[in-house]
């Protein structure tokens, strides 16, 4: 059974994702923060983390950022619900931002349980690949 570390501090979006994820068969650790997040990190193996991009106290750059350092083998998926770049807007791409730090995918919220499964799928299928076979980012 997949082992899933969610890391948001939206006590709803958190509980949300841990259902969904458990009635598909995987295994997951919900964390309300970052630092709740490593601490999860260090006691446990997963094969697949969540991460909340703005979070108070440690925020989720940072912690996207610390996630990799700490487990570069484990895929990470951002998940923002802020505005994101667009032609018509000069504000930051939030999500290139974070692919930059180390995610492997990235969802902006509110994201359907089909895009959540289907990260986590690809995620999973790209982590079982010889490193020979996966592709660059």
């Amino acid at each position: 059974m997949p082992r899933i570390l969610v890391v948001d501090d939206d006590p709803m979006v958190g509980a949300t994702i841990e259902v969904l994820l458990q009635r598909q068969g995987f295994d997951v650790t919900l964390a309300d923060g970052g630092e709740t997040g490593l601490a999860a990190l260090e006691t446990q193996a997963y094969d697949v983390m969540l991460v909340d991009i703005f979070m108070p106290h440690m925020r989720g750059f940072e912690s996207i950022r610390i996630f990799h350092e700490r487990a570069p083998a484990i895929p990470l998926i951002a998940m923002s619900g802020y505005a994101f770049a667009s032609s018509a807007s000069p504000s930051p791409d939030f999500l290139r931002m974070a692919l930059e730090l180390g995610a492997t995918r990235c969802l902006r919220k509110p994201f359907t349980p089909d895009a959540l499964l289907t990260a986590i799928r690809d995620c999973l299928g790209e982590a079982a690949l010889p490193k020979d076979k996966k592709e660059a980012p």
